[in-house]
This record gives C-alpha cells, structure tokens and sequence, in this order.
C-alpha cells in the first residue's frame, strides 16, 4: 500500500489553527466587551487592530459569537437607532465578567508562568534554523 503523502508545513498549520481559532471569539468577546459596549463592527474592527491584523473574524461568525453568548447569558444586547437604521449594541453581563476572568485565569494566564513564557520566547526569539530571525505576525482568519 502507497504511503500517503506527508502534508507542508502551511497545510499543517491550516489544521492545527482551525481547531485553535474555533474558541478564539470566546476570549475577544468577552475581552473587549469588558472596557465598555460595543456594536459588532466594532468589535471586528477592534480584533482586528489588536492582533496586529493576524486574526480577523468574519461577520458571520461573530453574529454567532455575539447571539451564542447572548443565549448563554454572557453578554445582553440593546437596540439603539443611528442614522442608518436600528443597531444591537452589546455589554458584557455580570456572569459575562466572572467567566472572563475565570476563562482568562485557567486558559491564558498559564502563558505568563516562567516555564511556559521561556519556552515560548526561546521559539520566537530563535526562530527555526537556531539564528535569530526576525518575527513577524501571523495572519489568521476565521
């Protein structure tokens, strides 16, 4: 039997961040609804800048976050008029801001211990061929 083909590098990271950009509306959310309301341009946009541009979400996706986290109890949403029509603005709910920091604490801070952040710093600051490449931002899109 043939073996199969060995994938490339770019069709592995393909895989591996698709599983990885899943849950990152999870933490942008939350995150950025925890400073103050936003509307969902606005949270596109702001995702977008804060990430250097590697991750930008799509609008559909981010509907779904928005009325995921909204059914869940996360966040509460209010329809406000504007120029151009009716507008949902979303904040962040009580249960919203416990889960954020809770969410933060088990899944994010683990990056700040000294282990993980040395581990994570010799990859970046060394690159792969052991010399010190420079770093750039990666561009992700979901």
């Amino acid at each position: 039997m043939p073996r199969s083909r060995e994938p490339d590098l770019d069709e592995l990271l393909v895989k591996c961040e698709e599983v990885y950009k899943k849950g990152l509306l999870s933490l942008w959310i939350p995150l950025l609804l925890n400073e103050r309301p936003l509307y969902a341009y606005e949270a596109l946009a702001a995702v977008e800048e804060l990430s250097h541009g590697t991750v930008r979400a799509e609008e559909g996706s981010t509907y779904r976050a928005l009325n995921r986290f909204e059914d869940l109890g996360v966040l509460r949403s209010e329809v406000r008029d504007s120029d151009i029509g009716p507008r949902r603005r979303y904040m962040l709910t009580d249960k919203g801001t416990t889960m954020l920091w809770e969410f933060a604490r088990r899944n994010i801070a683990i990056f700040r211990a000294p282990p993980v952040k040395e581990r994570l710093d010799a990859v970046l600051g060394e690159g792969v061929d052991g010399g010190s490449q420079a770093w750039t931002w990666p561009r992700m899109v979901w």
